[in-house]
């Protein structure tokens, strides 16, 4: 049974980090693994070192133009099966776990035919790994769109701030709204110091949030960042390594 992990959260609270730290960890421990980058920005392949990257957005597209074309010029063909030909064409194999790329949102016109095949062979393909982890947008609008339908565990990362946990409360709140298929939610706070730890934790408990980890500040996340090198590189004793590690054996790996 496919375990799916989606990461969201209000932008600069460092879930791409976060994503890739799971990543990482579960890649390590015999799990058939596929990672996948929703988010527009497409900041997780080279947080986790893949630098050129092709996209589920360009695959769209180019299906897009074929059902575009005058019907002379455009003979009947399987539009499912030439999509996922092109998608399983441009998964990128990692070490230790496979790479897909959703790439920007949609452009002129309609792609509610390619968004619905898309979530059927999105079904198809998620089935194949032991688990998903999802690095999506601030939102919910791939859950809403149900392009990823079925999530068993949705991570909300949040700083110390009370607005980034008010993100956090307004995301369960929209799950409850939207009646998606998510099992459960939860809250990493993330950059967490030993002045902020307390605030942290009473914040969580004041919103009846599930906190399941706190990953300190550790400047050799910082460091790797800056130098644009990935998070892969980080050794055994980075405090937010340490951390992940313990949030992943709570969500059950």
């Amino acid at each position: 049974m496919t375990k799916v992990i989606a990461i969201t959260g209000k932008g600069g609270t460092g879930k791409t980090a976060v994503a890739a730290l799971l990543i990482r960890y579960l890649s390590k421990n015999d799990n058939f693994l596929l990672a996948v980058d929703a988010d527009a920005d497409t900041n997780l392949p080279e947080t986790l070192g893949c630098e050129a990257v092709k996209t589920i957005g360009d695959a769209k597209e180019a299906l897009q133009e074929e059902i575009t074309k005058p019907k002379p010029d455009h003979p009947d063909m399987n539009k499912e099966s030439i999509l996922q030909s092109k998608i399983y064409e441009i998964i990128e194999e990692m070490s230790g776990y496979d790479l897909l790329v959703m790439g920007r949102p949609e452009g002129a016109g309609c792609y509610c035919y390619v968004n619905n095949l898309l979530r059927g062979i999105m079904d198809k393909l998620v089935v194949n790994y032991d688990v998903v982890v999802i690095d999506t947008e601030a939102g919910l609008e791939h859950f809403s769109r149900k392009i990823i339908r079925n999530v068993d565990n949705l991570i909300v990362v949040t700083d110390a701030s009370r607005r980034g946990f008010r993100t956090a409360e307004r995301i369960h709140e929209l799950v409850d709204e939207l009646e998606s298929n998510i099992s459960n939610i939860h809250v990493i706070a993330n950059k967490v110091t030993d002045a902020n730890r307390d605030k942290i934790e009473k914040l969580a408990g004041d919103l009846k949030l599930d906190l399941i980890g706190m990953v300190p500040l550790d400047p050799k996340v910082e460091e790797l960042d800056i130098g644009g090198i990935p998070l892969s590189e980080l050794p055994e004793d980075s405090a937010a390594v340490i951390e992940i590690e313990k949030i992943a054996k709570k969500l059950g790996f």
